[in-house]
């Protein structure tokens, strides 16, 4: 029979031994959403996405184009250029339209839909495979009595954070 003496000191041993096992082991993950393998990939060009839309938000090209290039600049450690990266951004925007979505019951609009459309070309210069263009679109809805230059900012900084993500976890993320 196993006396309290020795089940105690097993008891304690066991402790001992989780315990060291718990601090000398420490695993960590960072979730940047980037997956680039740096020794290959150390740069990134994003050109300006000029406004093509028809209709015509005069500060979205900008704060479009800054929003991509900050987006790579906080989760990266890929190097801006102006141009010839070994990633390539390039587009333009295509689309800014406005529709009437819900009618109410006095036939007039209760809902408006703002709708950005970004047309996108990537090249991965060091895996050519991996380059591609594609169109991204985001919108968001408002109350129709609401005026769109009242709105237009906080539903334009929602979406362009929207096609942003997008494009980089397109681009480099690739979940």
């Amino acid at each position: 029979m196993i006396s309290r003496k020795h089940i105690k000191t097993i008891i304690f041993s066991l402790m001992g031994i989780v315990c060291m096992s718990l601090t000398a082991c420490s695993i960590s993950y960072r979730f940047n959403g980037a997956s680039i393998d740096y020794t290959k990939t150390q740069t990134i060009s994003i050109a300006d996405f000029p406004n093509h839309a028809a209709l015509v938000n005069p500060s979205l090209s900008n704060d479009f184009s800054e929003a991509l290039r900050d987006i790579f600049a906080r989760q990266t450690r890929l190097e801006m250029v102006p141009q010839n990266g070994d990633l390539e951004l390039e587009g333009e925007i295509t689309g800014y339209t406005i529709t009437p979505m819900a009618i109410a019951a006095d036939s007039y609009a209760a809902e408006t839909k703002l709708t950005i459309t970004i047309k996108v070309k990537f090249t991965n210069n060091v895996n050519l495979a991996e380059s591609f263009e594609r169109s991204y679109t985001a919108y968001q809805t408002f109350d129709a009595s609401r005026i769109l230059s009242d709105v237009q900012d906080e539903l334009c900084a929602t979406m362009i954070t929207e096609l942003t993500e997008s494009i980089f976890n397109d681009t480099v993320a690739r979940w």
